[in-house]
This record gives C-alpha cells, sequence and structure tokens, in this order.
C-alpha cells in the first residue's frame, strides 16, 4: 500500500490567488467610490438633455424630394420653417368643418377665386404648409406650374392642432404677410379672426387684431367686402 504524502499549497500559488483577490476588491472598491461620487454630484437629478441640433430644409429641396417621389399623399408631412411636421389626423368633426367652411367660402367669394383644400402654398423659402382651405385669386389652371404664394384667406380647422395652429403657423402666416387667417376653433366653437400682422421681435411675427366671434356672429372677408359669412356656417 502506497502512502500519499499530505496536500500542500506551493508559495507561488497562494501569492498568486491572494493577488487576484486583491485585485478583485480594489476594484470593487473603485467602483463603489466612483458610485459614491456620482451620488453625491451637485446635478444629479437635475440634469437637462441638451436641444437637438436641427437641420432646416429649403423649400426648394423638399419640392424636390416630393417631385421625386420620396414623399407621397399618405405621408401627411408639411415643411413649416424649414422642418418636416406630421398633419394631424382628421376626425369626422374636422372633415365636416372643412367641407363646411369651403361652401361658404365659395359662395364668398364667387368666380374670381379658387379654393383649394389641403393644398400646398409657398409661403417662403423655408414654408410649405398645406391649410385646410386657402383662397386664392384667378382657376385651378393657374397654378399647374406653382404652387400660389399670396392667397387672400387661410383657413385651419382645430382641435387637437390648435396650438400648432395658433403659434407655429399663426407666426409663420404673419411672417408672410397673409392679411386674413381664421381658425375655426372646434373645442370653444368660435372663429378666431387674425388680421394686421406684426414684428414683435428679431424671429417673431404675430398678428396685431384678434376677434373671437361666436356661432351667432358673421365675418367680412377682407377680400370680399360684400360677403358676409356665418360662424355658424362653418361650425359642424
Amino acid at each position: 500500500m502506497v502512502a500519499h504524502a499530505p496536500h500542500r499549497h506551493l508559495p507561488g500559488a497562494v501569492a498568486f490567488d491572494g493577488g487576484r483577490r486583491a485585485r478583485r476588491n480594489a476594484a470593487g472598491r473603485s467602483r463603489q467610490h466612483i458610485l459614491d461620487r456620482a451620488d453625491r454630484l451637485p446635478y444629479r437629478g437635475g440634469m437637462k438633455a441638451p436641444a437637438l441640433p436641427l437641420w432646416r430644409m429649403p423649400r426648394i429641396r423638399y419640392d424636390r424630394l416630393v417631385e421625386a417621389g420620396i414623399f407621397g399623399p399618405e405621408d401627411r408631412i408639411e415643411l413649416l420653417d424649414g422642418l418636416l411636421v406630421v398633419r394631424e389626423p382628421q376626425g369626422g368633426r374636422h372633415a365636416t368643418a372643412v367641407a363646411l367652411a369651403r361652401v361658404a367660402i365659395e359662395k364668398a367669394f364667387g368666380r374670381a377665386f379658387h379654393v383649394r383644400e389641403e393644398k400646398p402654398i409657398a409661403l417662403d423659402r423655408r414654408s410649405e404648409p398645406e391649410p385646410d382651405l386657402v383662397v386664392v385669386p384667378g382657376r385651378p389652371r393657374d397654378y399647374r406650374d406653382a404652387h400660389p404664394s399670396r392667397p387672400v384667406l387661410v383657413v385651419e380647422v382645430a382641435d387637437s392642432s390648435l396650438a400648432l395652429d395658433r403659434l407655429r403657423k399663426g407666426g409663420l402666416y404673419a411672417r408672410a404677410g397673409i392679411a386674413d387667417y381664421w381658425i375655426v376653433n372646434l373645442i370653444d366653437e368660435v372663429l378666431e379672426v387674425y388680421r394686421d400682422p406684426v414684428r414683435t421681435g428679431p424671429a417673431h411675427w404675430t398678428f396685431d387684431t384678434v376677434r373671437l366671434l361666436r356661432r351667432h356672429s358673421a365675418v367680412t372677408p377682407l377680400a370680399a367686402p360684400r360677403a358676409r359669412v356665418r360662424v355658424a356656417a362653418l361650425l359642424p
């Protein structure tokens, strides 16, 4: 029978195992130190993400993309101040109000003007919005080769898009010199009439005159001074 010598650890092995443990312990202490420091940072919890730099597209390039078929009617976007903005989907009340407003406005302006529904306007070099309705001089074939740029009336029908139509689009329309801008406000069931565009800052435009007309009221378009449009005729 062979007697086995008792198992003994080699000195080098002891030193190697101890070194690994020491390095793990040191790494753990280092990570904990970093976490403790992060907990004490003054901006922790209050730090805000930086604003994303935005690239603004000129209208001429946007038109080329549309002509090339990159964007189609199903994309439901419009160019506002160089940015591609998703247009709000239309509910039943919105679609009804657009149809009612078109009938009333066509009657008010007569045959010397053309009412375009959800069609682009060449507002400026960085904006090509698609308002619910615009009134332009002439007939449809007059704009076969280029979108109109100087409508005499712009009409937006607003429910969920009310803030966008008032502030963002309103500022762009004022900057472009649109003299008559209406918002059919479906939330409060009023017609908002914006006139007299004015510059209020280096890059800020608004309308100096704002009227809120209720259902029983009527309004006369600036470009059709003999006509009267009943607010009730615009509301569903």
